[in-house]
């Protein structure tokens, strides 16, 4: 779908310019947007691999382990269905600390790794348990302290202070990913009101 919607975009672009006589302005801007996205992957590529390595320090010095472990209450809470050693625990919280520094791409591997582990357990293959949906919703709402992406963006195109974004991007995240777990929460005591109701109600039946 998105294939379909670029490629009419790219091709609509084209069939103004040539009508409206702008050939040589929509040449001149894709060759300078084709510059800037060099320009850009090349500063995203400093500043990720610069906070991907410290990730990867931190976990070889044993941090991440010691930041989970002092998680685990955190992690039963949210994760009530899982148990108190559970094997998952470790990449949720590595998946955890790699969004709050901002790095999506570097939580990537250890979501992954967290849904895969939830899923060996999972009674109903083709249905999330609560622990999956919960995990699912705080990576959405994606709590943040350094919006990595969005200073580098700001950075490349000449922000006189790029990292001013960070306050009010923890304050945005910390509501969202609050909202986000309360409504799972809500949603979870629904779910067991409704199986104690249907126990009591097969409870009658015999």
């Amino acid at each position: 779908m998105l294939n379909y919607l670029w490629g009419g975009m790219i091709l609509l672009a084209i069939l103004v310019a040539v009508f409206t006589g702008n050939m040589a302005a929509l040449t001149n801007a894709a060759l300078d947007s084709a510059r800037e996205a060099v320009t850009l992957c090349i500063t995203m590529l400093g500043i990720l691999s610069m906070w991907t390595g410290l990730m990867t320090v931190a976990e070889k010095a044993g941090l991440i382990t010691a930041l989970s472990r002092r998680a685990k209450p955190t992690l039963r809470y949210l994760f009530p269905d899982l148990g108190r050693e559970h094997e998952a625990h470790e990449p949720i919280a590595t998946n955890f600390i790699a969004n709050i520094l901002g790095l999506g791409w570097a939580a990537t591997p250890s979501g992954l790794k967290a849904m895969e582990i939830m899923q060996r357990e999972n009674p109903e293959p083709d249905t999330a348990t609560p622990s999956m949906r919960m995990f699912m919703v705080i990576n959405m709402s994606s709590l943040q302290l350094v919006t990595i992406s969005v200073v580098a963006y700001r950075l490349q195109y000449g922000s006189a202070n790029p990292s001013e974004i960070i306050g009010p991007g923890l304050l945005i995240t910390i509501i969202t990913t609050i909202f986000a777990v309360a409504f799972c929460k809500f949603l979870e005591k629904i779910e067991q009101a409704r199986t104690a109701a249907k126990r009591v109600m097969q409870a009658r039946r015999r």
